[in-house]
Formats: structure tokens, sequence, C-alpha cells
């Protein structure tokens, strides 16, 4: 006999899934990954906007950007604006135990899907809403990660000293936001368990992308100045950065403390710098940063960064070469971290979830929906006696 599927940790739960583009959707993944069921609704014909952000596209004519943060959901698209569709969707929240949306505030009361709603008709509902900017004073503003990045302050510390600012490479306002909305959200459904009632978790990429600033924000509060960029170097911590080897190729050095400090220098060949006034403490090694570089700069030139690497982490020292994306998925597979999961014949492979759960492991996860993929089967579903569990398969 086939043995059971475990058990997951989410297991029972109904997520609505009402949010576009990249935080809510990403958040919603999250819990799809940890067993909950997750109903994507779409707007009909057009569906998320990231479906049309592209290329790259999948052969199916996917885009990779949606497919990154819809894996493991049913699709349903309802036009809120039809009065039938409304009802379904108001039928869902009815019947779902967490709600996920990033529609400008208040704009979801026309429908009876604010968090007033849908709490009079679900007190056990848990609401998650996102937005950019809150729902007081910059409620209207448009909540987008780039923006955000630049107002947020974020991208006055991203980039060389003098040079232009800079954003980071992927839209990690977005990603920070979805996983502290995930965390409200666990906190709000263990808050249930005890009190079977639910409640609204709100957040927003301004206060997500401000708490996430973490030294930066602590130092700016404790002496008042605003800190600069400082490329790949570290504020408080040196050698903590990119470092030149052989014809300019760089190797990023992580040294923490003092002890890593000494293994560095002992492996380099050079363990006098250890017991240089300049370099013998934390404190010095920042205040005189120029002269520390360029003295391993001279040393690390005689080799490549990936040499240095094997030798240095083979002497403790935190380090590693600064890699190609194909080159860290290579790093993870090397480790026996599988990095990719497939979900199917043609579609994109999914980037494994990072949480490893030893008692209720993630769920295998399964192709991003197409738009309405399961639309017939689940407005069937919605128009039926409430009881009715959602069907296993469709």
């Amino acid at each position: 006999m086939p043995s059971e599927p475990p058990a997951r940790a989410l297991d029972g739960i109904l997520v609505a899934d009402f949010s576009r583009v990249l935080a809510g959707p990403l958040a919603a993944a999250t819990l799809a990954d940890l067993g909950a069921e997750v109903i994507k609704v779409e707007r009909p014909g057009t569906g998320d906007d990231t479906r049309a952000w592209g290329p790259p596209f999948a052969q199916d004519g996917t885009a990779a950007y949606f497919d990154a943060a819809n894996r493991s959901k049913r699709g349903l698209a309802l036009d809120l604006g039809d009065p039938d569709d409304a009802a379904a969707a108001r039928e869902l929240a009815r019947r779902a135990d967490v709600l996920i949306e990033n529609f400008r505030p208040g704009s979801l009361a026309k429908y009876g899907l604010d968090h007033t709603a849908t709490r009079a008709a679900n007190p056990g509902l848990v609401h998650c809403t996102i937005t950019g900017f809150g729902s007081g004073a910059g409620a209207r503003l448009p909540g987008y990660d780039f923006v955000v990045q630049a107002v947020g302050g974020l991208m006055s510390i991203t980039g060389e000293p003098g040079g232009t600012p800079l954003k980071a490479g992927v839209a990690l306002v977005d990603v920070l936001t979805a996983k502290d909305a995930a965390t409200g959200i666990l906190a709000a459904l263990r808050h249930r368990d005890r009190t079977g009632q639910g409640q609204l978790v709100e957040v927003n990429l301004l206060s997500s992308l401000l708490g996430s600033l973490v030294n930066q924000a602590s130092g700016h509060l404790a002496t008042g100045r605003d800190p600069g960029p400082m490329g790949n170097r570290h504020p408080s911590i040196a050698p903590y950065e990119t470092l030149a080897c052989r014809d300019g190729q760089l190797l990023a050095v992580a040294v923490g403390n003092d002890r890593q400090f000494r293994a560095l220098a002992q492996a380099l060949g050079a363990p006098e710098l250890a017991d240089d006034a300049r370099f013998a403490r934390n404190q010095d090694r920042v205040q005189n940063r120029t002269d520390l570089i360029k003295s391993l700069e001279d040393l690390l030139a005689a080799d490549t960064p990936r040499s240095w690497a094997g030798r240095l982490t083979a002497a403790s020292v935190p380090c590693g070469p600064a890699n190609t994306l194909s080159e860290a998925l290579e790093l993870a597979r090397s480790l026996g971290l599988a990095p990719v999961t497939p979900v199917g014949e043609g579609r994109i492979p999914q980037v494994t979830s990072p949480l490893r759960l030893s008692g209720t492991p993630v769920a295998q996860p399964t192709a991003p929906p197409r738009l309405d993929e399961h639309g017939t089967a689940l407005r069937t579903w919605l128009s039926g006696p409430a009881d009715h569990p959602l069907p296993s398969q469709m």
C-alpha cells in the first residue's frame, strides 16, 4: 500500500490570494510551501500584471517573473465589477482562513471585501493587507519596490562612494515584505488557534525596508548622521569586503573578529600583519582600512580568487569568489542543497523553498496556474454547500 503523505504545517488552511505582483503573491506561495491550499484570484483576460513582465518567457509563454511567486496555487479569474463574480469572491473570503490583498486602502469596501466586511462574515479570518506606505497619510501612494528603495534610504547606502545611488539587483523590498507578511499571518493563525478569532495583519513596504536596515538605521539613531554608500565595504568591520586578487578578480572576505584576522594573515604568509599596531584589533583595522587593504591586495595578487578561497577556507577564514547566479546554483548543488525543483514538462523549474522542517516538511511545489486554470471547478465549489471540502484534484 502507498504510504500516507507527510503532514504539512498548514494542512487544512485555505488562503484566498487577491494580491498582485510580488510581495503578496510571494507570501501566499510561502504558505503554500507549508501546506496551505492557495487560490489565486486574478482579473479575467489579463491576470496578474507580472504575467506580461517579460522577457524572459518559458516555452509555453509564461513569464518567468510570474512563475517566481505563484507556485502551488489554483487559478481563478473573477471580475469584481461583475455582481456574480463579486459574490463568488465574498463567498471565497467567507470560507477562507487567510485572505491576502494589496489593493489601495479603502478600495475593496465597495465589493464587500474590506476587513470590516470580511470579519463580519468570517470572524476567524486572518486578513492581511499589504500597502506601499501604510493606510494613513500614505494610503494613496502607489507602492513599487524601486520607488521604496529610493525614498526609503536603501539606494543612499548602495553603490560606490561618490557614485550614483543604486538599487539592489532584485526587488528586495518586496521580498522582505513578503517574509514580514508571512510571519504576521502565522502569528495571527496561532492567536486564532487559542481564541478562535481572526485579525487584521497590516504590512507596508516602507516599514519593512526601514526594519531591514538594522545596523545602518541603528547607527543613524545613535549618531544623527546619515550613512553613505561604501561599495562592498562594511562600516564597522575590516576586512569585510571584496578584495582584488590576480588580474583584478574579486574575493569576498568577511573577517568578523581578531582571531580570524590572525588566521588570514597566517594563510597569506604574512603573520606579522596580525601584530602590526595598525591592524591588531578590529577598530584599528577600520581606522587604517586604506593601509590594510593595500597590504592584503598586494599579497592576494599572487593568485586567483578560487585558489585563495580554498586555502583561506581551510584556515577557517570566511571568504568566497564573487559568483555569477549559475555558479551560485552550482555551489548549492555541490553542497547537497538541491536548490532547484522541477514542476513539470515545459515549465520553468522553481527555486527550492529555503525552509527545512523535520516534522512537517514543505510541500512539493506544483507549477504556477495558468489564468483561470481551475476556474470552472472552483466556481462550482463556491456555488455549492459551504461544508463541502475543496476538491483535492482539479
